[in-house]
């Protein structure tokens, strides 16, 4: 498995754009989704931690999942993460864990990801009954976002109606869609959405 992030792994957490990003993403889930010390969290598409930082203190365990090993070798190095976060380099889409969560987590990974009926399937399949997810991702875009000759990116964001669909379609309810943040990028404005819903 190539390891994309290599490279961008150890600048991630310096990136002005990336570090607001996630601290807007980590606020609208605290802010949506009620945390308590009982719950166990997948951060899918885990990276550097950013998300698990904001919320590994207020959950009984994180698991962050990531198929970039760099990253989570920077996630695993953060102090303040130890005891609290198990960290896997795994493709669940292709090997599944035996354990099944509260709450999924997610950002701006979803794009990484070709077959997207497959990942909500896989994410059903890992939440226990009435179990949530929180998925932030970008809005369907023109292309530009991305570098045109960038490896490893499927989708230029996401249009809500249609992953609402595909959310229905594996017995997800309560799907609220909401802006999460907006990046500002060469002149260009690029709206984040965090979608919330509920496994039957």
């Amino acid at each position: 498995m190539t390891d994309l992030f290599k490279d961008r792994a150890q600048d991630w957490d310096a990136n002005d754009m990336v570090r607001a990003l996630s601290l807007a993403i980590g606020t609208a889930i605290q802010a949506n989704v009620t945390l308590d010390d009982t719950m166990r969290v997948m951060d899918f598409g885990a990276g550097t931690g950013l998300i698990t930082s904001q919320i590994a203190d207020k959950v009984e365990k994180v698991t962050a999942v990531d198929v970039s090993q760099a990253m989570l070798d920077k996630l695993m190095a953060k102090e303040e993460l130890q005891g609290k976060v198990e960290a896997l380099f795994q493709n669940i889409l292709e090997q599944p864990l035996s354990m099944r969560f509260d709450l999924i987590v997610s950002a701006m990974a979803m794009h990484h990801v070709e077959d997207t009926g497959k990942m909500v399937a896989c994410f059903a399949e890992h939440l226990k009954p009435g179990g949530k997810i929180a998925l932030a991702d970008l809005d369907e875009e023109d292309g530009t976002f991305h570098p045109a000759d960038i490896e490893g990116v499927y989708h230029n964001g996401f249009n809500r109606e249609a992953l609402r669909s595909v959310l229905l379609s594996h017995s997800f309810s309560a799907i609220r869609f909401m802006t999460a943040h907006t990046i500002k990028k060469e002149e260009k404005f690029y709206p984040v959405f965090l979608v919330l819903a509920s496994r039957a």
